[in-house]
């Protein structure tokens, strides 16, 4: 007699293995799920943000959205569309929102609320957080835990860019310039965090992806944290789930410093300057609107050395995005 597999837990199974696709197919309520497409012009002199996605609410009040954020001046958009508008692939990047869409190649966009329309082509393939079975993605082994409060995902640690997007203020064209993408899903944002993501350095190909957050945890919670170094043709990890533990960590009004350590002994320092952004909407258990600060403008420097105390990289990344949010005592606080 042959054994048959629950559908859930192949859905499951497969979703988790493509953290690029979308994760809500068997979701009713209380779940989001959003994708972060980073666009920053050659000359660097754009700087843009557009996150589409989806919200079920706990008491049917669904909608789908598309986020804009304009990192040049802090200007930002949310244009809301019913959920009946929103589709997306399970196993691979490939998402629409009433006339907008995303996909590996590129993405069209077509947003009445940011009069933004265009659209721009993703030049490279993709460069993902590599998935393996023991590992699938950024999130390690934690991507096969159930229900935990918020799942993320490395779709592309960067990639080239060709197009122009009409702007209220003109014409913005991308030829030549360089995207990131990633992505959140779950039941909610952390209740505090710190996030940093920058892949403009002086050396080509260097990319840095950087957080740490409350992570709710069986009656507890702990500081969970997901750092990737792109570098050389190298990821250089530095996670919870691979040893890695941060010795330093201090947030004031004008700074970021975290330090950290890998469990074979390499180290790195990361110093963001904050400045002023724009609003984005984030989702808590009841709602979408909770609103997070996010710069597209901030400078991340960092120090990587290797085990032996060797400075593999020095260098500053500018165009960074960076979000710094909630109870930023308990972050600290925390192990």
């Amino acid at each position: 007699m042959a054994l048959r597999v629950p559908e859930r837990f192949v859905t499951r199974v497969r979703s988790t293995l493509h953290p690029e696709g979308f994760h809500g197919q068997r979701e009713t309520r209380g779940f989001f799920e959003g994708w972060y497409v980073k666009l920053v012009s050659a000359d660097r002199g754009h700087r843009w943000a557009v996150i589409p996605g989806v919200f079920l609410g706990l008491d049917g009040d669904d909608e789908a959205f598309v986020q804009v954020l304009d990192g040049t001046t802090g200007r930002s958009w949310y244009q809301r569309y019913d959920r009946s508008q929103f589709a997306a692939r399970p196993d691979a990047f490939d998402v629409t929102v009433g006339p907008n869409r995303f996909t590996a190649e590129g993405m069209t966009l077509d947003v009445e609320e940011a009069g933004l329309r265009g659209e721009v082509r993703f030049t490279d393939p993709l460069d993902p957080w590599p998935v393996r079975a023991w590992s699938p993605g950024s999130m390690g082994w934690y991507a096969w835990v159930p229900r935990m409060e918020c799942y993320h995902g490395i779709l592309s640690f960067g990639h080239g860019l060709d197009g122009t997007l009409d702007t209220d203020g003109g014409p913005v064209r991308f030829d030549g310039g360089r995207g990131y993408l990633e992505k959140d899903w779950g039941r909610a944002f952390p209740s505090a965090y710190v996030w940093m993501q920058t892949n403009h350095f002086t050396e080509p190909g260097t990319c840095l992806t950087a957080s740490i957050a409350l992570v709710p945890w069986l009656r507890g919670e702990f500081r969970g944290m997901v750092v990737g170094l792109r570098h050389d043709g190298r990821l250089h990890r530095f996670t919870t789930y691979t040893g890695a533990r941060t010795t330093a960590l201090e947030v004031d009004d004008d700074h970021v410093r975290w330090r950290l350590r890998s469990r074979p002994g390499a180290t790195l320092d990361l110093v963001a300057d904050r400045t002023r952004g724009g609003l984005l909407h984030a989702p808590i258990r009841t709602q979408m609107h909770r609103r997070v600060e996010e710069t597209l403008d901030a400078r991340v420097r960092v120090r990587f050395a290797d085990p032996d105390g060797r400075v593999v990289l020095e260098d500053e990344g500018h165009g960074a995005g960076l979000e710094v949010h909630g109870d930023l005592r308990r972050l600290l606080a925390a192990r």
